[in-house]
């Protein structure tokens, strides 16, 4: 899972260059700069354990700076195998597929 971990710095740069310029030109709506972030940054996987809460973090620190309210991701605990995370890891995978729509509608249930 992620890229190759010779990739990961640069992935990472790629990454935040890309949302810096999204946030300078207002080029998306904040919450799906934010959620595209993440997404993102779960494909990358820089760490071993941990990516998802750590991506999650990133969009809520960046949707705060915003102005809009951080998001809620389902509401419920994201770690337990369950419905939420099933529909989290759903959400994920329609982003593979470049629709971010299951992936904001989840980051604001």
């Amino acid at each position: 899972m992620g890229v190759d971990w010779l990739r990961i710095g640069i992935e990472l740069r790629q990454l935040l260059d890309d949302v810096r310029y999204q946030v300078e030109h207002a080029s998306l709506p904040p919450d799906e700069i934010a959620v595209r972030l993440h997404h993102r940054l779960v494909a990358i996987h820089p760490f071993a354990n941990g990516n998802g809460r750590h991506a999650r973090l990133l969009a809520d620190l960046l949707v705060v700076r915003l102005s809009q309210p951080r998001f809620t991701w389902g509401s419920r605990n994201l770690v337990d195998a369950g419905a939420t995370r099933q529909a989290y890891i759903a959400a994920l995978q329609a982003a593979d597929a470049r629709d971010y729509a299951p992936l904001l509608a989840f980051a604001r249930s």
